[in-house]
């Protein structure tokens, strides 16, 4: 089930911004993306853009900028781009009943508004009925993490997730993975910014590459991420020997 189905660039908006953005090879020779998958993965080398065209879809699509649901409303900095106001994004006749934009950036942001209000409706305790009456903050970094996408991800939505390795050891990654094999059995579309081979294995996914100054579809053994961890893993003295003599 996709709740997504493309994002256009609006040229002319584009043209007459003087945002930074401008200056980034892989937003600035795209014209449009598809989703055609339930799960896509936005891959490429720090600063080529994966992070902030993320960010602008979730702010397109009605998130916070710096994570949360819909019903979010705390901001601790305004530092978003405006790449969002340049975006035209086409959803599909079929309206998620849930969602979320995850971001490991913000997340303690995130956590912390979690615990001091209820939020989507709830009437009964926010942490009391989702994790069982435990703060976040009191959990690790990884288990929080986990823990919300375990316990708030609902299902029949759509998810923005960027950079969740960030928080996860290897065998935590693969958690996530059969957590969100679970949640597009109930009819979820994933959108994620990573580095993560593991994570990149999935089965199906669209993965766009942000290298190479434009934004093309590849496969997962094409990636670098891929390819720089096998021959790591495969060749570890060699590798070593160069990076250190």
């Amino acid at each position: 089930m996709y709740y997504i189905q493309s994002i256009t660039k609006q040229e002319d908006v584009w043209q007459k911004s003087e945002s930074y953005v401008k200056n980034i090879s892989a937003l600035a020779n795209f014209e449009q993306l598809s989703f055609n998958s339930p799960i896509t993965f936005f891959v490429g080398e720090n600063g080529s853009g994966k992070s902030t065209l993320l960010e602008a879809i979730a702010v397109k699509y009605g998130f916070n900028p710096e994570g949360g649901s819909k019903n979010y409303s705390f901001a601790t900095k305004d530092t978003h781009s405006p790449l969002s106001q340049m975006l035209d994004l086409a959803k599909t006749p079929k309206r998620a009943k849930d969602g979320f934009f995850l971001r490991a950036e913000s997340f303690y942001n995130t956590a912390s508004y979690m615990e001091e209000i209820d939020h989507d409706g709830l009437s009964a305790s926010y942490l009391e009925s989702y994790f069982d009456g435990k703060s976040l903050h009191e959990q690790s970094h990884g288990e929080s993490f986990l823990s919300i996408i375990e316990n708030r991800f609902w299902g029949n939505g759509i998810y923005i997730l960027d950079e969740p390795e960030a928080a996860l050891s290897p065998s935590r990654q693969l958690t996530l993975m059969s957590h969100i094999a679970r949640l597009i059995k109930q009819n979820s579309q994933f959108i994620i910014a990573t580095h993560s081979p593991i994570l990149l294995a999935f089965p199906g996914a669209i993965i766009y590459s942000f290298d190479n100054k434009t934004i093309t579809p590849i496969s997962y053994k094409e990636t670098e991420h891929y390819q720089i961890t096998h021959n790591f893993l495969n060749h570890p003295e060699r590798m070593l020997d160069i990076l250190l003599n």
